[in-house]
């Protein structure tokens, strides 16, 4: 079972975002996803996150916002706890990443790119501002999202 962190940087009503399409076997290949990647031996979900956001991309983010844990199920590749972060300002230069090609996307147009289905169901809780913590549940069959819940209750597809 995997631990990861992904965190949406923000900045001018846009979220940075990643088009992976640089490395072989990424189950992520061709989608348009945050900043993250797994925890290493003794990390926290904070630690991993600071630590993936600065490889991936250069910047170091002065505030992460703990926002959510999504339990990923799938029959391709496992359970995943991924830990959602979003992040308001940052030091540094944006450099190009070795995992995909990272681009300012508003946050709007966010929702047209390719990207999983249960993210947009992510999305709409880390932009509303009242949106307490949250535990979400993502069950995929190959790409197709088949089953949602939040904090424990079925949600509609």
């Amino acid at each position: 079972m995997k631990n990861t962190t992904l965190c949406y940087i923000e900045k001018d009503g846009a979220y940075l975002m990643m088009h992976r399409i640089k490395k072989e076997n990424d189950e992520n290949r061709d989608k348009w996803i945050g900043i993250g990647g797994k925890l290493e031996y003794g990390e926290s979900p904070f630690d991993c996150a600071r630590r993936e956001i600065l490889e991936e991309t250069g910047l170091t983010v002065k505030k992460l916002n703990y926002k959510g844990i999504i339990t990923f199920v799938s029959d391709l590749y496992g359970t995943e706890y991924m830990h959602l972060f979003t992040a308001t300002g940052y030091e540094g230069t944006l450099k190009e990443c070795d995992e995909g090609n990272l681009e300012w996307v508003s946050k709007k147009a966010v929702y047209d790119l390719p990207i999983w289905e249960g993210d947009k169901i992510f999305f709409r809780l880390i932009e509303d501002p009242n949106s307490p913590f949250f535990s979400l549940k993502l069950s995929y069959e190959g790409d197709k999202l088949v089953y949602a819940a939040l904090d424990g209750k079925e949600m509609a597809l």
